[in-house]
C-alpha cells in the first residue's frame, strides 16, 4: 500500500511547494506597495514549503519513474484539488480579508475552479497582493484543469472523455512526441495568451496591474476582477473587446493551438466544438439584443454590446459583468439560464457540460431515431470522424444523467437553507457549470455570494469542484472499490 501511496504523496509534496513559492509573488506586491498583509502570504507560503518538502523528501525513493495507473490517477486528481483549496484558503484567512473559513474556502475553490463567484466585497480598496492572488489562483487552475482534461480524465474515461484519447490523444502525438513535450507546450501557449491579453489591455486603457489580474483571470475564464463593479467599471468598448476575445480563447480546445503552430492552420476552423460554441453566441446575443431592444427600448447598439459580452462570459463559464440582464425581461433571463449549463470545449479552461458532448448526444440521438424509423438501416454515430462505440455512448448518457442529478439535489440542498427557488437553482447550476454569477436578486451580476447561509457555502464549494473534475473524479471515492489496497 505504501509503495502505491508514495508516487501520489510525492506529486503532492512538489504542488504544495510549488503554491507555497507562488504565494512570495502576491508578498512581493504588498511589500512594493507599502501593505502590510505581505505578512500573511509569508506565514501561508512557511507553512505550505515546510509541508510540501516533507512530502517530497519522504517519498521520493520509490517515485522516480512511476507511473500512475487509473485508481492513483483519481486520488491524485482528488487529493490535489481538495488540499490546494484549503491551502490556498490561507492568506485570505490569516490577512482577515474574509471572516469564516467557509468563506475563505468558497473564494480559494471558486478561483481554483475558475467558477468566479465572489464572497468579497470592498474589492475596490483591496490591498494589491490579496487581488494578484484571486487571480493567480484562477491562472493557476485554468493550466491544472487543462493539463487535468487533456491527459488524465481521457485515460479516466471520465464522462465520454476516453473518446479523446483516440481524437485527440493521437493527434497531440503527431504535434510533440512526448506528454512531457505536450504540457510544456500547452503551458507556453497558455502564458502566451496571457502576456498578449495583458498587452492589449493595457493598449486599450487598464493599468498594468489590472491588466495582468484580468488577463490571467480571463484567460483560464475564470472572472475575478479588482473591482466590485467587475468590467462595468471601466465603461470601455476596447477593453470588453480585447476580453471577449480573450475568452473565447480560453474557452477552445488548447490541443488545436498546438496543431496550429505545428502547420495546421485551418484546425481551428474545423473544429466542430469551436463552430458550434460561435454559432450558439452569435444566435442567443442577436436574440438578446433584439428583444432588449424591442421591449426594454434599449439603443441597438448598446443592447447588441451587452448581449454578446454577457452572452460569451457566461458561455465561458467565465463571469465578468458589465451589464445586469436580469433587469431585461423573462426571455433574456430564461436563455442565459440555458446556456448556463452549455459551457465550452474540452481541453479547454471552461466548464459546463462542455460542447463536445452535446454534439455527441445530438449525433447518437439522430441514429437512434433513424433506426427507429429504418431497423434494418445500419447507422453508426461519428465524432470528429471516429465511432461513438456503445461504451462511449453510455458513458456519455450516464454522465449527463448524473449531472442533472446532482443538479437536483444541491438546488434542493441549497433551499434546506432557507434560499428561494431562483437562488438555489441558479447557484447549483453556477457553481456544478463553474459559470459564476447566478440569477435573482442576491447572488445575480449586481449582487455577491457573501450573504447566503455558511452551509450554503460549503454546498456550494462541493458543486464548484465536483463541476470541475467531471463528477465521476470525486463521486467514485463513495464506491468501496477504491478504498481496497
Amino acid at each position: 500500500m505504501l509503495n502505491r501511496t508514495r508516487p501520489i504523496l510525492f506529486l503532492l509534496g512538489i504542488l504544495w511547494t510549488s503554491l507555497a513559492l507562488m504565494m512570495v509573488i502576491p508578498a512581493l506586491a504588498d511589500l512594493a506597495t507599502g501593505q502590510r498583509d505581505w505578512k500573511s502570504f509569508g506565514v501561508s507560503a512557511g507553512v505550505t514549503l515546510y509541508f510540501g518538502l516533507v512530502l517530497v523528501f519522504a517519498n521520493r525513493s520509490g517515485s522516480d519513474g512511476a507511473r500512475l495507473d487509473a485508481r492513483q490517477a483519481f486520488w491524485f486528481t482528488a487529493a490535489s484539488w481538495l488540499s490546494v483549496s484549503l491551502i490556498g484558503a490561507l492568506p485570505f484567512r490569516f490577512g482577515g480579508h474574509l471572516p469564516t473559513m467557509a468563506d475563505s474556502v468558497f473564494e480559494t475553490v471558486s478561483a481554483l475552479t475558475t467558477t468566479g463567484s465572489t464572497v468579497m466585497v470592498g474589492l475596490d480598496a483591496k490591498p494589491a497582493g490579496i487581488l494578484l492572488w484571486r487571480a493567480l489562483l484562477q491562472w493557476y487552475g485554468g493550466i491544472g484543469i487543462i493539463m487535468v482534461s487533456i491527459a488524465l480524465l481521457p485515460l479516466m474515461r471520465v464522462g465520454g472523455m476516453q473518446i479523446f484519447q483516440i481524437a485527440s490523444i493521437d493527434q497531440q502525438d503527431k504535434v510533440r512526441p512526448r506528454a512531457a513535450q505536450i504540457a510544456a507546450a500547452t503551458l507556453l501557449v497558455y502564458t502566451g495568451l496571457t502576456a498578449l491579453s495583458a498587452i492589449a489591455l493595457g493598449i486599450a486603457g487598464m493599468t498594468p496591474f489590472d491588466a495582468i489580474c484580468h488577463a490571467m483571470t480571463a484567460i483560464a475564464t475564470g472572472g475575478f476582477a479588482n473591482y466590485d463593479a467587475s468590467i462595468g467599471h471601466y465603461h470601455s468598448f476596447a477593453i470588453e473587446l480585447v476580453l471577449i476575445v480573450t475568452m473565447l480563447l480560453g474557452a477552445t480546445t488548447f490541443v488545436l493551438y498546438l496543431r496550429v503552430l505545428s502547420g495546421e492552420p485551418m484546425a481551428l476552423w474545423r473544429d466542430g466544438q469551436l463552430r458550434l460554441m460561435i454559432g450558439i453566441t452569435a444566435a442567443a446575443s442577436v436574440a438578446i439584443a433584439a428583444y432588449a431592444t424591442v421591449h426594454k427600448g434599449i439603443e441597438p447598439l448598446t443592447a447588441l454590446r451587452d448581449s454578446v459580452f454577457s452572452v460569451v462570459s457566461v458561455i465561458t463559464t467565465t463571469g465578468f459583468v458589465t451589464a445586469d440582464y436580469t433587469t431585461w425581461g423573462p426571455f433574456v433571463i430564461l436563455i442565459m439560464f440555458a446556456i448556463t449549463f452549455v459551457g465550452g470545449s474540452s481541453g479547454s479552461t471552461a466548464g459546463g457540460l462542455k460542447m463536445f458532448r452535446l454534439i455527441a448526444l445530438y449525433r447518437i440521438t439522430r441514429a437512434n431515431l433513424h433506426r427507429m424509423i429504418y431497423p434494418r438501416a445500419v447507422e453508426v454515430p461519428h465524432y470528429a470522424d471516429r465511432m461513438i462505440s456503445p461504451e462511449v455512448a453510455n458513458s456519455l448518457l450516464g454522465f449527463v444523467t448524473l449531472w442533472v442529478g446532482t443538479w437536483a439535489a444541491l438546488s434542493i440542498g441549497l433551499s434546506a437553507t432557507g434560499l428561494d427557488m431562483v437562488t438555489a437553482l441558479s447557484g447549483s447550476a453556477t457553481a456544478l457549470a463553474n459559470v459564476g454569477p447566478g440569477m435573482g436578486d442576491v447572488i445575480g451580476p449586481a449582487g455577491n455570494f457573501a450573504p447566503l447561509p455558511l452551509s450554503a457555502k460549503w454546498m456550494l464549494s462541493a458543486g464548484m469542484l465536483l463541476g470541475r473534475l467531471e463528477l465521476t473524479t470525486l463521486l467514485v471515492f463513495l464506491h468501496p472499490g477504491i478504498w481496497r489496497a
